[in-house]
């Protein structure tokens, strides 16, 4: 088989050649650091991992909309550009910071100015100041803030052009600046997690409506998507994990507003990968309720989460395919090849019977030695069905 067809042989829970071996997102700063800023595609070549190609396009849904000139590129996966129109006007402000790249997203509306303040190390980002800071801005944001749709056109050329080498991958959009794929994890970026959690006591109400919104604005995008040319979309988020929520919140506040997306997005051709980095096995069940086409992080113990690979096959793997499981923090640093294949090998003895399962650290990594990942990607190659 091609890699193309491996990926899907296992996200359809069918058997392929052999176990499908990838990675989640290749992080430019591992690139930049450890291989002499090689492509991503060049990465997957390296090591001889089946390659995915990571594909956001997005334009605006109107003639009234236009990005802002702030030199990102409309096809960055991890950083899509921002989209502006006479009612949501964008200043940036650099703020000077002796640790970190500040920047102050400064958005001016008719009603009232809004910000939003990223920071950045060479690893990652985070949000150090959130836009919504009244309950009130909600209608702000509602009423003012465009929102992109697919452009289809451009996905299926880059997916012309990838051909059968891998994984046509994508994402439902969250907030421009910084935002996450699921309605209850954008929210916690724009306002808060532990005010979210908060609110979901004081005033439910607020919050129901406040991802009624977010719902809303991603609806249009998952609409517009039909015909392109994605294997598969990420949707969710670790704000929904049960290392950060409870079922109970999970139930009210993520479920109805997520698997709603889930089933738009099957209507329009598009299969779904439901993310949950962090715990997810009392959550096991209710993620395979909102059918997705597939699950990951399943992140070890080790790290953080809680993942049993050998109960969560047993529990869901019959319902959709399961996509991560490998311990990156102590599997490609730190040990043997010897105990990094052990560790591959108990990942396919766990969870790989009778397909469906696609290896893949937990989630990103930013630092791991090259020989571990050779001999992680060359024991997967050897897990034949």
């Amino acid at each position: 088989m091609n890699a193309k067809e491996r990926f899907i042989r296992a996200l359809e829970r069918k058997i392929p050649d052999r176990l499908p071996v990838t990675t989640h997102h290749v992080m430019p700063s591992f690139l930049d650091k450890y291989m002499d800023r090689i492509s991503y595609q060049d990465f997957f070549d390296f090591f001889g991992l089946d390659p995915i190609l990571w594909i956001a396009a997005h334009k605006p849904s109107n003639s009234k909309e236009s990005f802002h000139h702030s030199g990102k590129d409309a096809s960055d996966y991890l950083a899509p550009p921002l989209l502006c129109s006479d009612n949501w006007k964008y200043t940036i402000k650099k703020i000077p910071d002796p640790h970190y790249h500040t920047l102050r997203y400064v958005i001016k509306t008719p009603a009232k100015t809004l910000a939003i303040t990223l920071q950045s190390s060479p690893q990652t980002s985070w949000v150090s100041e959130r836009l919504i800071k009244d309950k009130k801005d909600i209608e702000i944001f509602e009423k003012y803030a465009p929102f992109p749709v697919c452009d289809v056109k451009t996905i299926n050329e880059k997916a012309r052009e990838f051909g059968d080498r891998g994984l046509v991958r994508g994402t439902i959009p969250g907030f421009d600046v910084y935002g996450q794929p699921g309605c209850w994890q954008d929210a916690a970026v724009l306002f808060g997690i532990e005010e979210l959690i908060m609110e979901t006591f004081n005033d439910p109400e607020w919050v129901h409506t406040f991802l009624h919104i977010l719902k809303q604005r991603k609806k249009k995008f998952v609409q517009s998507m039909e015909g392109a040319k994605f294997d598969l979309i990420e949707h969710g988020g670790g704000d929904a994990s049960s290392t950060v929520i409870s079922p109970k919140i999970f139930d009210e506040f993520v479920a109805p507003y997520d698997s709603e997306l889930i089933k738009e997005a099957h209507k329009k051709g598009q299969r779904m990968v439901y993310h949950t980095c962090g715990g997810m096995m009392p959550l096991l069940e209710r993620i395979a309720d909102m059918e997705p086409d597939a699950a990951e992080t399943f992140t070890p113990q080790a790290m953080g989460g809680d993942a049993d690979l050998r109960e969560a096959k047993k529990r869901i793997g019959h319902r959709l395919c399961m996509i991560g499981g490998f311990d990156q923090f102590h599997y490609l640093e730190g040990c043997t090849p010897e105990e990094t294949r052990k560790e591959v090998r108990r990942c396919f003895e766990e969870a790989g019977e009778g397909g469906g399962f696609i290896l893949s650290p937990s989630d990103h990594f930013f630092d791991a030695e090259l020989d571990l990942i050779k001999a992680y990607a060359d024991e997967a190659r050897n897990c034949i069905y």
